[in-house]
């Protein structure tokens, strides 16, 4: 048996070879010692086993070697190939005389008059004296005078009520309350229970093992004599998905196998490995965190809210330049909360509350580390609700309203970006 094996707490690389004794005919299994550990990961690996003349086997995982060992080294598998030359005598039994005691008590020693085994491990303090201001008469805990029976309590069914307890506020004032003993201490006197001192035994003979007999399954061995393989066996043992196999060989050349897995396994490995990379880019360059996507989300709902139609379609816009660049994920909160609440004072109290400058918007959210083209496009959305006669403007103000003239410059930027960015689907396309 070939192969990975990773469940639970087990991960190793299995090679477990079943091995005729010449002597008795039977089939004894034999596993590699400390095998190498299954790489942890969701790529595709190949596992190569090569067994040369010498004795000698190689485990490789992903031709790179990991293990190294010999069929005839009993330190490499378990149990060793060869049997040993003698085992212990199965019909041998310990004589009744026999003493495996190193030491024994003192048979000669006394135990002394003074020595009190009932003596007590601690007692009280004689010389202790109740510390001044204890509360004798005062309990240490008090009913709650602030609890009341609930209206519900049925006597009859829940029993007699009685409030929950409380410390005594008295007691923590005092030094103590309640009825005063004498603390503990250490008994001087006390010794425990006496036992004699050990010596060594005289009769101690040592620890008792059968005699070694020769093993009549030992049998010596230059080299494994395996059995021809004549077919294969798949086990799968599993409470998963996603488990795939393919392309297994056997050959007598280690090159063959080599060329098979530069042509088979490294390809698609190598696809493999660049498709994780570009996945693990693709989660960096999004950079929503699980916090970012619900706060987008409650954005939207804002969004949708009926008072602020006249400003959805920017609010939205962005939204949208947030999930693409989420390092400004708190500036668009912070912009959309300010456009909620201004137009909600408006319709609770009816006035015009003058609308945020530009450069105030522009100091704000620069603190918030944002870039300048966010910046622009966020500040557009603090433009007041327009009036029902609209009063004619400075052309300073028509052009502050409309943007800097950088605007075109900063399209193009954001358009870069947008491309740079992957193309989440937009909530106005859903």
């Amino acid at each position: 048996m070939f192969g990975p094996d990773k469940c639970g707490s087990t991960n190793k690389v299995h090679f477990i070879l079943k091995h005729k004794n010449p002597k008795t005919g039977k089939y004894v299994e034999h596993h590699l010692k400390f095998p190498p550990s299954v790489p942890y990961d969701k790529l595709s690996h190949v596992y190569t086993a090569i067994l040369k003349p010498d004795n000698e086997v190689r485990i490789l995982i992903d031709g790179e070697e990991k293990k190294k060992a010999n069929f005839l080294s009993a330190d490499d598998f378990e149990p060793a190939l060869i049997p040993p030359k003698t085992i212990p005598d199965p019909d041998d039994k310990k004589p009744e005389d026999w003493d495996e005691r190193a030491k024994i008590p003192d048979p000669n020693a006394v135990k002394p008059d003074d020595w009190d085994e009932d003596a007590p491990m601690e007692i009280e303090d004689v010389e202790a004296t109740k510390p001044e201001g204890w509360l004798d008469d005062e309990p240490e805990e008090i009913d709650d005078p602030e609890a009341s029976k609930p209206e519900d309590w049925d006597d009859e069914e829940d029993g007699e009520w009685e409030a929950p307890k409380i410390d005594n506020p008295k007691c923590e004032e005092a030094p103590g309350c309640g009825e005063w003993k004498r603390p503990m201490k250490q008994n001087p006197a006390y010794k425990g229970k006496w036992h004699a001192p050990l010596i060594d035994n005289p009769n101690y003979k040592g620890i008792w093992k059968p005699q070694e007999i020769p093993n009549p399954e030992y049998f010596e061995l230059d080299k494994p004599d395996f059995d021809p393989i004549a077919a294969i066996g798949i086990e799968i043992w599993t409470m998963q998905d996603g488990i795939l196999f393919d392309n297994i060989l056997i050959a007598d050349d280690e090159k063959v196998a080599t060329s098979i897995l530069e042509k088979t396994w490294k390809p698609k490995y190598e696809v493999e490995k660049e498709k994780e990379k570009a996945e693990e880019a693709a989660a960096a360059a999004d950079g929503l965190s699980e916090f970012q996507k619900k706060v987008f989300d409650i954005l939207y709902k804002i969004a949708d809210v009926p008072f602020l139609a006249p400003y959805k379609t920017k609010i939205i816009d962005v939204i949208e330049k947030g999930e693409k660049q989420p390092n400004i994920t708190i500036g668009i909160l912070v912009s959309v909360v300010v456009v909620f609440a201004t137009v909600l004072f408006r319709i609770l109290f009816g006035g015009k509350k003058p609308a945020v400058s530009s450069s105030q918007c522009i100091t704000a959210l620069f603190i918030l580390n944002m870039k300048r083209s966010s910046t622009q496009n966020i500040c557009l959305l603090q433009a007041p609700v327009k009036p029902a006669v609209e009063a004619k403007k400075p052309k300073a103000a028509e052009t502050e309203g409309a943007g800097s003239s950088g605007d075109k410059v900063e399209k193009e930027e954001d358009e870069k970006e947008e491309t740079a960015a992957p193309r989440r689907r937009s909530r106005r396309e859903t």
